[in-house]
């Protein structure tokens, strides 16, 4: 059983290199395809190339819109052979034991049953060390309501294809059902550390290079982690 890693980035200097380090080492194979960096993260990317040369499949794809963020999506999909897929952005960074366990299950049977996977997000909000209050979490997968993510999906569902406009977009089947509504999904309380809210790239100017991004980035605190969180 086979996993492979999408990620697409643009302006992600200040987080790239640690979301892909927490995956790299249960992943089979990465796309690293990069949609236009202007700061320091094409060179981070190709210094992770150095470190995983068998892994990390590195592409400068080109600028994408919010419209033409699907064709990437599907551009990955299509050149995805493994059995699963996780989608891994440049702002998520998995603790090395809830990338383990999400691996793990699938390898061990869970593709046998489900066909994609949801996991609780943390996201960070102010600094790392400040996180959004469950409430804020608007995410509804079935019964879930609150800071939820599907991130590994089976690629064998009939007719998948990427669907829709960033903001909107997700993984259809051939129905042009989005695959959660399939209530074929496994949860796993496996989190990561979502850092959406934060500055990602260089600076703000990086930052407001990249479509929607200017209307994520909050000043607020919110939550306060514990002394003793474990980052």
């Amino acid at each position: 059983m086979k996993i492979s890693g999408h990620t697409l980035f643009k302006n992600e200097e200040k987080w790239l290199w640690f979301a892909v380090s927490s995956v790299i080492n249960y992943v089979d194979k990465l796309l690293l395809w990069d949609t236009g960096s202007t700061d320091n993260s094409w060179k981070i990317a190709q210094e992770l190339k150095e470190l995983y040369p068998d892994k990390i499949s590195l592409r400068q794809y080109g600028e994408v819109t919010t419209e033409t963020f699907s064709k990437a999506r599907q551009e990955m999909l299509d050149e995805t052979d493994s059995e699963w897929f996780l989608v891994v952005d440049g702002d998520e960074i998995w603790w090395e034991e809830s990338i383990a366990k999400v691996t793990a299950s699938i390898k061990k049977g869970l593709a046998n049953k489900s066909e994609s996977v949801v996991v609780p997000t943390i996201n960070l909000i102010g600094d790392i060390f400040h996180f959004q209050e469950k409430e804020a979490g608007r995410y509804r997968f079935g019964k879930l309501f609150g800071h939820y993510n599907l991130r590994a999906v089976k690629k064998d569902i009939p007719g998948l294809h990427s669907e829709g406009v960033h903001g909107i977009w997700g993984w259809a089947d051939e129905n042009n059902n989005q695959i959660q509504n399939r209530n074929t999904f496994n949860f796993i309380e496996t989190p990561y550390l979502h850092t959406t809210f934060l500055p990602r790239g260089e600076s703000r100017e990086a930052d407001l290079k990249v479509p929607k991004r200017g209307k994520k980035l909050k000043y607020e605190l919110g939550e306060t982690l514990p002394l003793d969180y474990y980052f």
